[in-house]
């Protein structure tokens, strides 16, 4: 046996599935994976009536950033620990981590323990997100994998206009309890299955974890996000706690690089960031989680206040952009998964983002349905055709030993990106908003506005549209940046060897992290080599 196979797997790699089998695996994959994408936003319809039977409404937002916040501080550990110690056993403790809070918030007694139950569900559903996408790269082959990943991607569309849809009916017709009960028959049947199905991912027999250096990134991404997210809304940006997460945000991330450069197993291992394609997909999934989370938070606003649309057919005006994610996403795995051709899409996906979300940006009080769900088709084809695409061409140019970090470390760049793009576009409203039409403005709900005298209320909705439509002109450059970014990703052949299979023939547990051989064939059958080495750390 081959030396470096068996330093690393301590069981017999299992064989490879049918295609009935994959689909099987991949319904319990997505199960879980819709779980955790739809709590980001099921909760938001429900907090009124939360607040009127629990109390705490000085809390309020905290049911909401509690779960962002463990969900984004977890992602990075769950991809480490499933290259660690293996996948599958993994995944279904995070499905019983997410499956015990939901059950606990619904019968939270009061806002602090809901607050944390929602921490429990966050934590469980970073990995769901991560380790469903790291067990694909497993068990499919990048040639086979855009199918499914262009699956993946339709969830997180489908999710942003499921969720507050969702929790709004269970929320009218039960009760807000529901809204965390529901998960539980999903997350009983994602756990049958798996058990069932998914065959058993290898582990490294000699485990040393990067506690010091995953405590020391927990951290900063903690203080991170509490910045974005209390910036501008519970302080002033200029305030002496942002002013403290900003420089400890700082300072825990520079310590995390002094401590991975010293580490023997770190917890993001550096010599990712030597390879091009890695670079090119975090800062493109960076950008894209801006431009996502931003225009989604503050579309239905737009709607509402400008074209008078009540709160629940703001999000079903959503479905357009969540159909032009669900389609382009779908189509582009499909695609590639039949041409091994990826590269195109994120460069046409940025370019129709960018020109779907300045589109928007000329919507005013006299645009019609017709136009805004039309420009927000071109902006979810153009999410559709980026976001999972980054995370194919990282794991097809990343060793198997290193596929969960690497697909955490993709998908927490878009969760930060996502935590920036609200704060940004938050800030940039209130700027505007004030400056039309007067900080007194910032307080007015939507039924407040409708019940203004109609010149007065004219004039509010004109104000509110100008201010949302103009923070959507400010993100168009940074699709811009994105699009650029993108021309610089390579056209790597995708490997037709699944993580699985690499492990077997010893492939993929080198330290090299190559992109592809001399002359361009994808690396297969045989380690990285030197050549491949340089090839990928300089980029040519």
């Amino acid at each position: 046996m081959n030396s470096t196979a068996a330093a690393t797997v301590d069981a017999p790699v299992a064989p490879r599935l049918s295609h009935r089998q994959i689909l099987i695996c991949f319904i319990g994959l997505m199960l879980g994976m819709l779980l955790a994408a739809i709590d980001q936003t099921i909760v938001a319809t429900a907090l009124p009536t939360i607040v009127g039977d629990l109390g705490g409404l000085d809390h309020l937002a905290w049911v909401v950033t509690a779960y962002l916040l463990t969900e984004t501080v977890s992602t990075p550990l769950w991809g480490k620990l499933g290259d660690l110690y293996g996948r599958k056993r993994l995944f279904q403790g995070a499905i019983v981590v997410f499956l015990a809070g939901s059950v606990l918030a619904g019968l939270a007694s009061s806002m602090g323990q809901l607050i944390v139950f929602r921490g429990i569900q966050g934590a469980g559903a970073g990995g769901l997100i991560v380790l469903a996408q790291a067990i694909i790269a497993d068990i499919v082959s990048p040639r086979e994998r855009g199918r499914y990943m262009g699956l993946f991607g339709a969830v997180f569309g489908a999710a942003s206009v499921v969720g507050p849809l969702t929790g709004g009916f269970l929320t009218d017709h039960l009760s807000w309890r529901w809204v965390f009960y529901v998960n539980v028959p999903l997350a009983i049947i994602a756990l049958v299955v798996t058990s069932v199905v998914l065959p058993s991912s290898p582990r490294r027999p000699q485990v040393r974890v990067d506690w010091l250096g995953i405590a020391l990134l927990a951290a900063a991404i903690s203080c991170f996000v509490l910045l974005t997210t209390w910036g501008g809304t519970e302080y002033e940006w200029g305030s002496p706690v942002i002013a403290a997460l900003g420089a400890a945000s700082l300072t825990l991330g520079a310590l995390f690089l002094v401590v991975e450069r010293r580490a023997v197993e770190p917890a993001l291992p550096l010599r990712l960031f030597r390879v091009r394609t890695f670079n090119v997909a975090g800062a493109v999934s960076l950008l894209i989680g801006v431009a996502m989370y931003g225009s989604i938070t503050y579309l239905p606003t737009l709607l509402q206040v400008a074209n008078g649309a009540s709160a629940s057919d703001s999000g079903l005006l959503l479905v357009p952009l969540m159909l032009g994610l669900l389609g382009a996403s779908t189509l582009s795995g499909q695609i590639i998964s039949r041409t091994g051709r990826y590269r195109i899409f994120p460069i046409m996906g940025t370019a129709v983002a960018a020109v779907g979300l300045f589109l928007l940006s000329t919507l005013d009080t006299a645009s019609t349905r017709w136009e805004s769900g039309s420009y927000m088709v071109l902006l979810g084809i153009g999410l559709g055709f980026t976001m999972q695409v980054m995370v194919l061409a990282t794991q097809n140019v990343t060793p198997a030993k290193d596929l969960g970090v690497a697909t955490a470390t993709i998908t927490f760049f878009r969760t930060v990106g996502g935590s920036i793009g609200v704060a940004l576009f938050g800030a940039l409203f209130a700027s505007r908003l004030g400056d039309l039409l007067g900080n007194a403005a910032k307080g007015l709900t939507p039924a407040q506005i409708a019940a203004l005298p109609a010149g007065e209320r004219a004039q509010v909705a004109s104000g509110f549209a100008d201010a949302i439509t103009g923070v959507f002109a400010y993100g168009v450059p940074m699709l811009v940046i994105g699009f650029l970014l993108t021309l610089l990703l390579r056209e790597i052949p995708l490997r037709t060897q699944s993580g699985q299979a690499q492990r077997a023939n010893g492939n993929g547990n080198g330290d090299e992290s190559a992109e592809g051989s001399a002359d361009g064939s994808a690396n297969d059958d045989r380690p990285p080599t030197v050549v491949d080495y340089a090839e990928a750390t300089t980029g040519r």
